[in-house]
């Protein structure tokens, strides 16, 4: 378990005040933060408000810390609700106690904030991108590397209803985004093996 008093998290401590950003999605895993007192409101800023809301966090906790585990930027926002104190932790820090841990432990840890990591990722994509971002995006992640790396085709291990599913639209959505890529020549295939002609584009599509 990851240490948790103030004496191990080290003295970086800050007072944040109400409405103000915590914590900023898409900026580089350089720490991570405890949050040791006070209220946050996660999702995605708007300016300076939440515009999508997702839930909140209150101290004791730690605030997106399998991002860090990861080393991927965070997915969401945070912004105090009350008066909030923060402790940043080093990643380097985090890292020498990660690697602390015995290898199984680890894994667990690992695979704990991978799993998180992909439902933060779908909650994202299903508030804030429409029909057709979202499926490129999933097109995209699910893409297996070609010549070069490059990522050319999606096989379709599970049933079009199940993909739908986990993308938030009907079947009937998925299907008619599919058909509407394919006339942009986007993708090209059917059936259960589907190639990416023009990833660049459904990457622009995707907003990412």
């Amino acid at each position: 378990m990851l240490p948790s008093t103030s004496y191990e998290l080290g003295p970086d401590i800050r007072e944040i005040g109400a409405g103000e950003p915590v914590l900023l999605r898409g900026a580089p895993p350089e720490s991570v933060l405890f949050l040791q007192s006070g209220r946050v409101t996660l999702g995605l800023l708007d300016g300076r408000v939440i515009g999508h809301r997702f839930g909140a966090a209150e101290g004791p906790c730690w605030l997106d810390a399998g991002a860090a585990v990861l080393g991927l930027p965070g997915v969401v926002d945070a912004v105090a609700e009350t008066t909030v104190v923060v402790r940043r932790v080093p990643l380097a820090v985090l890292r020498s106690w990660f690697d602390a841990l015995p290898p199984p432990l680890a894994g667990i840890v690992h695979d704990v904030a991978r799993a998180h990591r992909q439902q933060a990722e779908l909650a994202v994509s299903r508030l804030a991108k429409d029909a057709e971002a979202r499926c490129a995006e999933w097109l995209l992640r699910h893409a297996e590397p070609g010549e070069g790396g490059h990522s050319t085709s999606v096989r379709l291990v599970q049933h079009k209803r199940l993909i739908a599913a986990q993308l938030g639209i009907a079947p009937e959505t998925f299907s008619r985004v599919l058909r509407h890529l394919r006339e942009r020549e986007l993708i090209s295939g059917s059936g259960r093996v589907l190639s990416l002609t023009d990833p660049g584009r459904l990457r622009q599509l995707a907003g990412i």
